[in-house]
């Protein structure tokens, strides 16, 4: 599977190497991020495309043709994130967006796992140089969680708490 995450190499995968290396049999597809224009032209081509932008996953399934996202958002909810996948949700999609621009707040993979240790589900522990994120965006994200929490199976929301700063270990190396 290709990688097109141009946001974070610095580099967009031209579409002539895209569709060359789609020619080869061991080809899967590609994880897309330039948009959903680019996935739509990739599919009517014949290529599968997942959406690496979790805030047009929704879009990208049911409208560009994706064939699914590789998505940091499902990480926290996979079972909502199968159900945006599985059908048409444009209520389920526009309640979680929220939710999803705040696990963009910091770079990939901050504010997912900072998220996952508030919600009680991973030991808060961060290898540097990585920090969980600001007393204020936990808090922010508590509340995103809670208000979301319908459509977050397995997250209990009244376990759902912003932590303190002390609560969280930093270590350089396991």
């Amino acid at each position: 599977m290709l990688y097109n995450v141009p946001g974070r190499t610095g580099q967009d995968i031209p579409d002539e190497v895209v569709l060359a290396v789609a020619a080869h049999p061991n080809f899967l597809g590609v994880k897309e991020c330039t948009g959903n224009a680019r996935i739509a032209a990739y599919a009517a081509a014949g290529v599968r495309c997942w959406t690496g932008n979790d805030d047009e996953a929704h879009d990208a399934r049911h409208g560009a043709g994706a064939a699914g996202a590789v998505s940091v958002a499902s990480n926290l909810c996979p079972a909502a994130f199968a159900r945006l996948m599985a059908a048409p949700d444009p209520a389920a999609a526009a309640a979680l967006a929220p939710l999803i621009d705040w696990l963009f707040c910091e770079p990939n993979p901050i504010a997912v796992n900072t998220a996952l240790a508030m919600c009680g589900l991973v030991a808060p522990v961060f290898r540097l140089p990585y920090v969980p994120l600001s007393k204020a965006q936990r808090e922010r994200g508590a509340a995103l969680i809670k208000a979301a929490a319908p459509f977050l199976d397995g997250i209990d929301p009244d376990k759902v708490r912003a932590m303190e700063d002390d609560e969280f270990k930093l270590v350089s190396r396991y």
